[in-house]
This record gives C-alpha cells, structure tokens and sequence, in this order.
C-alpha cells in the first residue's frame, strides 16, 4: 500500500484509524461507555492484529450521539436503542428518496 493509498482511508468514514483511549478522549468520555454501548450493540470496534480495538468517524458519531442521551439522562439500554432506530430511519429515508428519483426519472410525465 503506498502512502497516498494510507492517507485516502484517513477520509473514509468506515476506516478504524481511532484507538479505543483516543475514541474516548475524542468524546470526552471513558473506555468502559465504549465497551458498555459495545455491550448494547450499538457499535461493534474492528480489532487490531494484536486485538485492540478499532473505531471508525461513523461509529465515533454514533457513540457520541449516545453519550448526548446518556448525559441528558437516558439509560444506556435506552440510549443504544434510540439510536439504533434513529440511524434505521435515516437509512430507510435515504432509500426512499433514492427509489422516488429513480422512479421519477424512468417515468418524467408521472411526476408532472
């Protein structure tokens, strides 16, 4: 892998470049609220070759999107649910909205 291939996944969101002690100074929380939404399922950490583990920007917006529920309250369970659902609402909406200009654009005289 050359370095310009290294440096093109720093701007994917999906690549783990974060360390779970870096994760959580990133979100001004602890390890454990990483390992406990683990827990929950909200976010699952890739691991390292030695098994660290990993996180990606996607699953630190994810976790900070918790810890702003948990802060105002929300158990954690509950926490990890919401989002959980929020995240399956946005992806169900991108796709209809997809779907819609798909049909739209194989049938113009419809959407007139």
């Amino acid at each position: 892998m050359t370095a310009d291939d290294m440096l093109g996944r720093l701007d994917d969101d999906d690549y783990p470049a974060y360390t779970m002690g870096r994760a959580a100074a990133l979100l001004g929380t602890t390890q454990g609220f990483l390992r406990a939404i683990g827990e929950h399922r909200l976010i699952t950490p890739l691991r390292s070759a030695g098994g660290h583990r990993r996180y990606s920007r996607y699953q630190l917006r994810i976790a900070a999107r918790a810890r702003e529920l948990v802060d105002q309250g929300t158990p954690i369970e509950a926490a990890c649910r919401i989002v959980i659902l929020e995240d399956q609402l946005e992806e169900a909406q991108r796709l209809n909205a997809e779907y819609r200009r798909a049909a739209e654009s194989a049938n113009p005289t419809a959407a007139a």
